[in-house]
């Protein structure tokens, strides 16, 4: 029997603190909804195939690019395209809704000490 039960983002929030650690809290057909809380600067990295979604729904968030950034405050969106190398950075702490593929490393190619466990659930 399926479960009827909403998804509380808020909550899933209140159970961790770490930060650049997804969590997943959903996941729909391949892809899944992962929140995760961020502060401060990230490593340069791409997906070689698949876009990457960022939804901020506190904070502010700036996508660095070699050639340029973008902004992104609380109640908006951006795709980054498959392939293309960025920076994710924070000055204060934002929580996003990330938007991928199953199996999609937070680092994609460039790996290292940030990478984090993937599909881990909350």
């Amino acid at each position: 029997m399926p479960s009827y039960t909403a998804i509380n983002l808020a909550h899933k929030y209140s159970l961790f603190s770490e930060q650049w650690t997804p969590k997943v809290v959903a996941q729909m057909n391949d892809y899944q909804f992962k929140v995760v809380k961020i502060e401060g600067d990230f490593v340069w990295h791409s997906h070689a195939d698949t876009d990457e979604t960022f939804i901020v729904l506190d904070g502010a968030l700036r996508i660095d690019f070699r050639d340029g950034a973008v902004q992104i405050g609380a109640g908006e969106m951006f795709v980054v395209p498959k392939g293309v190398e960025h920076k994710p950075y924070a000055e204060g702490e934002v929580k996003l809704l990330l938007v991928e593929p199953c199996g999609v490393l937070n680092t994609g190619d460039q790996g290292g000490e940030r990478t984090m466990l993937n599909d881990v659930w909350i």
